[in-house]
């Protein structure tokens, strides 16, 4: 570019800026680069610094000459004694100057913030780690509620969206902590993930005991092209299989999954199959002290009706298409969570023809309903 252009006057030759000149009229920024790791339930690692109260993604700042991915892991050997290269890129991130949540006096220029995938951390990996005593107080693992809690408001966006991305096998393009562009369906609800009683109660496929009430049916919901239907409760945006509590009306767990997949979902499905139930031994979940199964089942979606309250709750629930892969991770049940995603798929797939869905973003039901 030439800041001169305009008052050459024509046939004249356009003087040509000099090296220095191009050099000090470039954009000068700072570059940092930090990692999403996650343990096996989905929590996210945060690292606490001793020099401030807010918590960080494990990374840092980039030295001279190193690119984003050379950055982070010089970081996080540094911090947590990993020798790991990052995976995909989750998230870039540009943080103005005159951002609200920065130190008025850090004199920043402006940061181009890199945040790539650190991977899932086994037990084994989680105890070897070491942080430096006189950088670091400690880290923690910590669900996607917390998160917020943890971190300035900047960083608490860009954690969670960056988790976000991981789930939906995207990246996304942030400006002060905002999406450019329209946001996806799990930033545009808000979506959080954190760890549930599921991860403790592995399904079962052996007869259940006669005495044994079924108080909760759900259901894994496919679509024809394999993938299945979660729902969204505004009240409280977690994820959630269509289905509930089994009401005296209901002639059968299968019935009430059928009721909460119209009021929930406001989709229909064919006649359920069960894949197996889960033995709560507490009660605790349900608001008693004595134990009862969760009934587990799959269907069909046979039509989607325009979205509309649930008449149970008076909440308008959101309406996601997902794998069922996606579906686990979202449900924080970990690997449990997994095992049921799979068991559902299978049975989809020899049962009525279903593919196994193909990795994609994750989507909404049309709002005004449509043909299956």
């Amino acid at each position: 570019m030439n800041p001169h252009r305009d008052t050459v006057p024509p046939g004249l030759p356009t003087p040509r800026m000099s090296v220095a000149a191009h050099a000090r009229s470039r954009h000068a920024v700072w570059m940092s680069a930090t990692a999403l790791f996650t343990d096996p339930l989905g929590r996210v690692l945060l690292v606490k610094p001793t020099y401030r109260e807010q918590w960080l993604l494990p990374g840092g700042a980039g030295e001279s000459g190193e690119s984003p991915a050379q950055a982070c892991r010089r970081e996080i050997g540094e911090e947590l004694g990993l020798a790991r290269a990052p995976g995909r890129l989750l998230a870039v991130h540009w943080l103005p100057p005159d951002h609200p949540d920065v130190d008025a006096g850090l004199q920043l220029p402006g940061e181009i913030r890199y945040i790539l995938d650190g991977g899932t951390l086994s037990e084994e990996v989680i105890a070897s780690l070491r942080v430096p005593e006189d950088e670091l107080a400690g880290f923690e693992f910590v669900d996607s509620t917390q998160v917020e809690h943890r971190m300035i408001p900047v960083d608490a966006r860009i954690a969670l969206v960056a988790l976000r991305a991981r789930v939906s096998g995207t990246t996304a393009h942030l400006e002060g902590g905002r999406h450019v562009g329209e946001p996806p369906p799990l930033d545009r609800y808000d979506v959080r993930v954190r760890p549930r009683a599921g991860h403790r109660l592995p399904l079962r496929d052996d007869p259940m005991p006669a005495d044994l009430e079924v108080r909760q049916a759900w259901g894994w919901l496919f679509v024809p092209d394999g993938r299945v239907v979660l729902v969204i409760d505004p009240g409280n945006r977690l994820p959630a299989l269509p289905g509930g509590r089994v009401e005296r009306t209901d002639a059968s767990p299968e019935e009430t999954l059928r009721r909460e997949a119209v009021e929930e979902a406001r989709v229909t499905i064919d006649e359920p199959l069960r894949l197996g139930w889960v033995h709560d031994t507490t009660g605790t979940a349900d608001g008693g002290a004595d134990s009862y199964a969760r009934l587990r089942l799959t269907a069909r979606v046979t039509a989607v009706a325009p979205v509309a309250e649930d008449p149970a709750t008076g909440r308008t629930f959101a309406r996601l298409l997902v794998t069922p892969e996606q579906a686990a991770a979202l449900l924080g049940w970990g690997e449990e969570g997994h095992r049921q995603a799979r068991r559902a798929a299978h049975l989809a797939h020899t049962r009525w023809g279903i593919p196994h869905a193909a990795p994609s973003a994750i989507a909404e039901l049309p709002a005004g309903g449509c043909r299956v």
